[in-house]
């Protein structure tokens, strides 16, 4: 008999009237909003002006949720495009599968498209936005917990998940995956805002920290998985993409600390001020003499004699 584990909820969607209300994607939007909440409030106490972060996100998120379903959409093509399977399911996110590398990849893309714009370098925006950005991962890992999907393997822990019987997965006990990579989340998160107030990290460095603990712990949840992946010399594609990411991030650490050390000083330009004027206007203008100003003559004396050119001063 089992005593304890953690339900999974009977159903991923919520029927208010002709609308669903799908418990992933409230977990995907909530996860946005949080990363740009937390992002303005980082990005301001860095010097840059409110509503920057969320300007810039309008670029980031549409790019981020293509490349994520696009990355899922790759790597998992038999789910999609093999016999018997519609592809048009390929385009229903709302249904789950979202590859996070993907997601990252273009959505730095649209990042540096929406950076562009301002004039924003974008080491800077993402060092402030890379909390939030596992934050909101935390919370969208729940979205799998709601679709019942990406689970570990079975097990009798007092918190393995029970999954009910279903398309392509059978009923038990499994380690509750999608829980431990949101605690593991939370936890990039926090070392990351602990680590750049006591390094001050810049020019990029707080994100690829936050890529490189993030890959760390994506490493070994990944293993533990059993839903169906493409295998690489033994192990599945996303653990040897973890790796090779977090080299790269660690690696860019060190390079980029002995490049460029300590942080950037200006992260957002001043806007410039429509009512000032111009600097040409400014320093073109001359005064205009006055209607009724006598030219003064050298030669001439206060009297209107001449001046004795010994006697002439300057000031």
């Amino acid at each position: 008999m089992d005593l304890a584990y953690i339900p999974s909820p009977s159903t991923g969607v919520i029927n208010l009237g002709p609308v669903p209300l799908r418990g992933y994607a409230f977990c995907i939007i909530i996860g946005v909003f949080v990363a740009v909440w937390y992002g303005n409030k980082r990005w301001i106490a860095r010097g840059g002006k409110a509503g920057t972060v969320a300007d810039i996100a309008v670029w980031a998120v549409p790019f981020g949720l293509v490349g994520g379903r696009l990355y899922h959409v790759i790597t998992d093509y038999q789910l999609y495009f093999s016999e018997g399977e519609n592809w048009v399911d390929a385009f229903k996110i709302w249904e789950g599968g979202l590859g996070i590398w993907g997601a990252i990849a273009l959505g730095a893309v649209g990042a540096w498209i929406g950076c562009r714009r301002r004039g924003i370098p974008l080491p800077a925006y993402a060092d402030a936005i890379a909390p939030g950005i596992a934050f909101a991962q935390a919370i969208g890992r729940w979205g799998n917990w709601f679709n019942q999907e990406l689970y570990g393997r079975p097990t009798d822990l007092p918190w393995a998940l029970k999954i009910s019987e279903g398309v392509n997965r059978e009923a038990g006990l499994y380690h509750p995956t999608f829980l431990y990579e949101s605690l593991w989340c939370v936890g990039v998160a926090l070392l990351v805002i602990w680590a750049d107030r006591r390094f001050r990290l810049g020019h990029g460095r707080a994100f690829a920290l936050y890529v490189a603990a993030y890959c760390a712990g994506r490493g070994w949840i990944e293993y533990m998985r059993v839903d169906e992946a493409h295998h690489v010399l033994g192990l599945r594609l996303n653990v040897w993409t973890a790796i090779v990411v977090g080299v790269l991030a660690v690696a860019y650490i060190v390079i980029s600390a002995r490049l460029r050390p300590g942080r950037e000083e200006v992260v957002e330009p001043p806007k410039p001020d429509a009512d000032a004027p111009a600097d040409a206007a400014s320093t073109d203008a001359r005064p205009e003499p006055a209607a009724d100003a006598v030219p003064l003559d050298l030669d001439k004396a206060p009297d209107g004699n001449a001046a004795d050119s010994g006697s002439a001063h300057t000031s």
